[in-house]
C-alpha cells in the first residue's frame, strides 16, 4: 500500500479552476485503480502552514545547541512543532501529486511556504563533502499545472518558473521520477477553452493508470 500527498494550492475548487477540475478527476481516476493506497490531500488554502521566519529560527537555534524544547517560547513551540509534522509526513509519503494555478508566471505564494516547510536537512537531503545528496530515492512525483497562455513549451517556456522550481526541488531531493500534466491556453484561445480542458481531463486518467 503506497501513501499519496495530493497537495493542492489552489482557493477554488474544481467548479472554478482548471488545474483543480483536472486533479480531482485524476486522482479520482488514481483511487479507483489503487483502491488500497492512502490518499492524503493537503489543501493549503487550509492548512496551517507556518512561514519560516525569526520564531522559527531562534526555535531552531535553541535544540541545535542543545536547550530542550520546553525551553522554547510558546510561539517558537507551536511552529517549529508544526513544521515537523509537515516535513515527517512528507519523506514518510511514497508519492506527490502537487496540483496548481501559474500565477505570474509561479505558483501561488502558499506552495512556497509548504515547499519550504518540507525542504529538511537530513530529512528530504543531506549535505556531503560532495554537496547536497537527496534523500527521497524511492518517491515519485506529478505537477498538475494550469496556466491562461502556453508556458510549457513554444516562446514563452523560459518564463515558466513553477514547473521548473519543483522539477529542480524535486532532484534536489533525490525524487527519481517527476512528470508535468499542463492545462493551458485557456484564456489566450477562450474558444477551445471546454476542448483544453477535456483533453486534460483524458490525458489525467489516462496517467492516473500508471502513476
Amino acid at each position: 500500500m503506497a501513501k499519496v500527498l495530493y497537495i493542492t494550492a489552489n482557493p477554488f475548487d474544481e467548479t472554478k479552476s482548471y488545474s483543480m477540475a483536472v486533479g480531482k478527476e485524476f486522482i479520482d481516476a488514481y483511487k479507483e485503480v489503487n483502491k488500497n493506497d492512502e490518499v492524503i490531500h493537503i489543501d493549503l488554502y487550509e492548512e496551517h502552514i507556518p512561514h519560516i521566519d525569526a520564531d522559527v529560527f531562534q526555535g531552531w537555534g535553541k535544540l541545535q545547541s542543545g536547550q530542550g524544547f520546553e525551553e522554547l517560547s510558546n510561539e517558537e513551540k507551536a511552529k517549529v512543532s508544526r513544521l515537523s509534522e509537515l516535513s515527517e509526513q512528507f519523506v514518510n509519503a511514497d508519492k506527490y501529486v502537487f496540483v496548481t494555478p501559474l500565477w505570474n508566471l509561479l505558483f501561488p505564494p502558499i506552495m512556497k511556504t509548504y515547499l519550504d516547510s518540507v525542504a529538511v536537512a537530513g530529512k528530504a537531503f543531506k549535505h556531503t563533502d560532495q554537496g547536497p545528496v537527496g534523500l527521497l530515492t524511492e518517491k515519485k512525483a506529478l505537477h498538475i499545472q494550469a496556466s491562461g497562455g502556453i508556458y510549457s513549451y513554444g516562446p514563452a517556456a523560459d518564463l515558466e518558473m513553477a514547473h521548473r522550481y519543483l522539477k529542480v526541488l524535486m532532484n534536489f531531493f533525490g525524487v527519481p521520477s517527476f512528470e508535468g500534466l499542463f492545462v493551458e491556453g485557456h484564456d489566450a484561445t477562450p474558444e477551445k477553452a471546454e476542448e483544453i480542458k477535456s483533453n486534460a481531463i483524458a490525458r489525467a486518467k489516462e496517467f492516473a493508470s500508471k502513476f
